[in-house]
């Protein structure tokens, strides 16, 4: 069984459960997902299946892509990630990964790509307190001392220091699955998920 779908983070809204609690979701279009390459031990050392997720026209896929796709015997597809599986010889290209396959599941980790923030300082990037605001003090928001004097007269590795924040991979664990939605493929997860709307996110059962 294939345990991880492809979709769009389409926005936040909010949902009441049983016991008329308000619960904040995100919703999430997954899905269909097809399967476009088979890999196993015997032929590539490991087991696992490639999906795609997204139509894309077919003048904007270059030819190894195309040959690719049509070796599969599939549409040609925007997005592909690879999956790992228990068993790829129990699998085939043109099979198909839904919202259905969820329906059971209680909870999900979600990848997804952050939103980019560009280059910000400590304070933002690390949540660095600021300098006195009072008495003539100039450093309100610079990083500081980041060295030693004698020992060991350098910066260590490692450091929290300004640079580029956001637009980075972050997998948030364990999220509560609260609805499926198979005639829209749609999912909704309790909490937020990374990135913007419109962002591809891959949904996997925990």
């Amino acid at each position: 069984m294939v345990n991880t779908i492809l979709g769009r983070k389409l926005g936040m809204t909010q949902v009441w459960d049983e016991n008329d609690n308000v619960v904040p979701v995100t919703v999430i279009q997954a899905g269909p997902c097809t399967v476009s390459q088979v890999k196993t031990k015997a032929t590539d050392g490991y087991d696992a299946v490639q999906i795609g997720f997204g139509g894309i026209s077919a003048k904007h896929v270059n030819k190894p892509m195309a040959g690719h796709f049509a070796k599969a015997g599939v549409e040609p597809m925007k997005f592909l990630r690879e999956v790992r599986v228990e068993n790829g010889e129990e699998h085939k290209c043109g099979e198909v990964v839904t919202v259905a396959d969820f329906s059971d599941v209680k909870s999900v980790d979600v990848i997804g790509t952050s939103k980019g923030k560009g280059f910000q300082g400590t304070v933002k990037r690390w949540n660095f307190s600021r300098g006195p605001m009072t008495h003539g003090c100039r450093n309100q928001r610079k990083p500081g001392s980041i060295g030693q004097c004698a020992y060991p007269a350098r910066v260590r590795k490692g450091l929290h220091m300004y640079g580029h924040m956001g637009n980075e991979r972050v997998t948030v664990k364990n999220l509560k699955l609260v609805r499926v939605d198979a005639e829209q493929n749609l999912m909704l997860v309790k909490g937020a998920v990374p990135g913007g709307k419109n962002g591809l996110v891959q949904v996997r059962m925990a």
